[in-house]
């Protein structure tokens, strides 16, 4: 198989086309042929050793693909060779061929092309577990948006749509406020670059004013950064705070903030969840799909590059230059 190989921490430009042994699954495991592998933004982070988990080198990044099954493993039932799939982990998905756990696995609809399938699970999976399970979503809600053009971003601007909220994309230039617009947003905020404290204020205010007054009911902040604390001032009382991602750093918060508002501070881990509750987890991927068939959820994919080329896929993600979902291919 080919893959592109982390040998050493670093940025995109690190990775390097290697040859290596095509593997074979073990029990409980699919080998699955990769058509499409997603892009994500713990991909930048892995190969520089800032992630929460560290594999042994080499490795190759990405925790998305979608392919067709190419080996079963002993133990294995409900799989063929040939069933259309997607599947993830923590890495290995820029590679031809992809070693998945069976438990991770879900066969796609027919319509649904390769490129779609590998930028589906991660980012509405997060999102889905983050508004539903989290904040406790219910319809009438007013939903604010940090980062509302990226990966996560744009799926839960849909999910929030298709949970019946008022949805406030939050974004950093005016065609990212276009796109959120076009995938459903109600309202947008263009926030400036770098913010100082009459900034922060007015952020806060602004966010306020969008959201109807009161403030945002829920907030999903994937920036991190400056913006959180104007973010979570903006909350209205028993407000929940959605802490997803941090590209812009991690934020220290005032706990005081939250007794004022009596509001809560949520985690969102949505790759824990997935192995510490199987069960329901199961249940909510049935949902995304049915959402997917229901046509209330589709991912964008606004780039698409070689798996050659997954450094270039990797720094404009990391740059901020993606809206929506890229994708790297496999012929």
């Amino acid at each position: 198989m080919k893959a592109m190989m982390s040998h050493e921490p670093g940025g995109p430009e690190t990775l390097k086309l290697t040859e290596a042994e095509t593997p074979e699954p073990g029990p409980g495991q699919l080998r699955i042929a990769v058509k499409a592998a997603g892009v994500n933004f713990p991909d930048t982070l892995i190969i520089k050793d800032l992630y929460q988990f560290k594999p042994p080198r080499p490795f190759a990044p990405g925790g998305e693909v979608a392919g067709t099954v190419e080996a079963v493993g002993d133990g294995v039932e409900g799989f063929e060779a040939g069933d259309r799939v997607l599947s993830g982990g923590i890495n290995g998905g820029f590679a031809t061929h992809f070693i998945a756990e069976a438990a991770r696995t879900h066969k796609i609809p027919d319509a649904m092309p390769f490129d779609e399938a590998a930028s589906f699970m991660l980012t509405y999976g997060t999102s889905h577990y983050a508004l539903k399970d989290r904040a406790k979503i219910t319809e009438g809600d007013t939903l604010f948006i940090l980062g509302a053009a990226g990966g996560v971003g744009a799926a839960a601007i849909e999910l929030g749509k298709a949970f019946g909220a008022k949805v406030v994309a939050g974004v950093s230039s005016e065609d990212k406020a276009a796109f959120c617009k076009e995938i459903g947003a109600d309202e947008t905020l263009v926030y400036p670059r770098a913010l100082d404290r009459d900034a922060q204020k007015a952020l806060s205010g602004e966010i306020k004013k969008l959201c109807g007054g009161e403030g945002a009911d829920i907030v999903y902040d994937a920036v991190g950064g400056d913006y959180a604390e104007p973010a979570l001032r903006a909350l209205a009382w028993e407000g929940r705070f959605l802490v997803v991602g941090f590209p812009a750093g991690i934020p220290k918060i005032p706990l005081n903030l939250t007794l004022l508002k009596s509001c809560e501070i949520v985690g969102v881990f949505w790759g824990a969840f997935t192995m510490r509750n199987p069960a329901k987890n199961a249940d909510y991927v049935a949902e995304l799909f049915r959402f997917y068939e229901e046509g209330k959820i589709r991912p964008h994919v606004t780039g698409v590059f070689p798996l050659e080329e997954a450094a270039k896929a990797l720094e404009m993600l990391q740059d901020r230059k993606v809206m929506g979902k890229i994708v790297l291919t496999v012929e």
